[in-house]
């Protein structure tokens, strides 16, 4: 044969001998126990304590007490005050306006005139009177005179009387031409300029009290038990409900501080939400801007004192009222717990946790009893 045939298959079989030998000479697999590295998860030890349950809501400033500047007799304005106008600041009894009070000091002069004229006609018939009474004693007058006489005298005191009434109607009118503020407040919009007559009972501006302001709160019905008071009417906490109101002026955050004083006596067709009522006192925040009427704020009121709740981030929740416990051998296991309330980004936990226990805040999409856990303290 071909030398160059023989040598190429030699060299293929003394190969395929080697490499027999070697699969047969190999050592057998040794088997060994797969164990999967544990999961890492965030955890929280969770503390029992004392905590007051809050309501959160908005709402916008409102005065205390407004009212109508209107008055009582009719005429022209003859000067108005530089804080009349809107916006304007006053104290309790400055001046606002005053209305012509010529006609006025009139009236009075003219039933002043009539009151003296009706006491002169007064003590003329009661002396006219006591006369008749002494001739008619002495039988020298008759009694039809002594009647007429009893007449003139209580025409006369009726005059007297009416006279008096009109005098005092004529001063209230008088003094009523200069209109005062009832308290300290603000101006909040006017009707009327110098020299525009006025007529009795017409709108000329509107003012309200600064020393408080009020803001009507909405509140869920289901919120009302965590508050701990009555459904409506005027609060009687002692103390009131504390209230904390926020706004935002630029990069700068003021607060109030104020009270709940009362709830609403209806629940809203609408919204279907209780009104309450807190009221903050301007005069005890110096260093803060006073609470604008019209200004709308954050809220939140401070409700009733519950004991031993545990506070977890909504994440550590599984379904409605389960969380996952890492138990001391770092594994998993389910817990039932009884929610207290449900909030933005946290929920209350009222039983089921103890002390010291480490709760899984982190989203699982697979769980198992007693999977094992790398726990990281969060």
């Amino acid at each position: 044969m071909n030398k160059r045939v023989i040598y190429p298959l030699l060299a293929l079989a003394a190969a395929a001998v080697v490499a027999a030998l070697l699969i047969v000479s190999k050592p057998a697999p040794v088997g060994e126990d797969y164990i999967p590295p544990p999961t890492t998860v965030r955890t929280v030890r969770v503390q029992k304590r004392a905590e007051y349950l809050t309501v959160r809501s908005q709402g916008t400033v409102e005065p205390r007490t407004q009212s109508q500047l209107i008055p009582e007799v009719s005429g022209r304005v003859v000067w108005m005050a530089p804080a009349l106008v809107a916006g304007g600041a006053f104290e309790e009894g400055d001046t606002l306006l005053r209305i012509d009070p010529a006609d006025y000091q009139n009236s009075v002069e003219r039933s002043g005139a009539l009151l003296t004229r009706a006491k002169v006609e007064r003590e003329h018939a009661r002396d006219e009177l006591d006369r008749l009474k002494t001739l008619h004693s002495q039988n020298l007058a008759s009694q039809s005179q002594l009647d007429e006489a009893e007449r003139r005298y209580l025409v006369a005191d009726a005059n007297f009387t009416e006279s008096n009434i009109n005098l005092q109607q004529a001063q209230r009118d008088l003094s009523r031409t200069e209109i005062t503020a009832p308290y300290r407040g603000r101006v909040r919009n006017e009707q009327v300029d110098l020299g525009q007559f006025v007529s009795r009972g017409s709108s000329m501006a509107t003012i309200y009290a600064n020393d408080y302001a009020e803001i009507r709160l909405p509140i869920a019905p289901n919120q009302i038990t965590y508050l701990d008071i009555s459904i409506t009417g005027q609060l009687q906490a002692d103390p009131p409900a504390p209230v904390s109101v926020s706004s935002d002026f630029g990069r700068i955050k003021f607060i109030w501080n104020g009270e709940l004083v009362r709830l609403e006596a209806e629940i809203d067709s609408r919204s279907r939400m209780i009104y309450g009522v807190a009221r903050i006192r301007n005069e005890d925040f110096a260093d803060s801007p006073p609470l604008s009427v019209g200004l709308f704020v954050q809220a939140e009121i401070q409700g009733r004192l519950v004991q031993d709740v545990i506070r977890l981030p909504r994440s550590a929740m599984r379904d409605a009222n389960q969380v996952l416990v890492v138990n001391a051998d770092n594994r998993l296991s389910f817990r039932q717990v009884s929610v207290l309330r449900v909030e933005h980004d946290e929920v209350l936990i009222s039983k089921g946790l103890e002390d010291g226990e480490r709760v899984c805040i982190s989203p699982l999409q697979t769980v198992v009893e007693g999977m094992r856990v790398q726990a990281v303290e969060a």
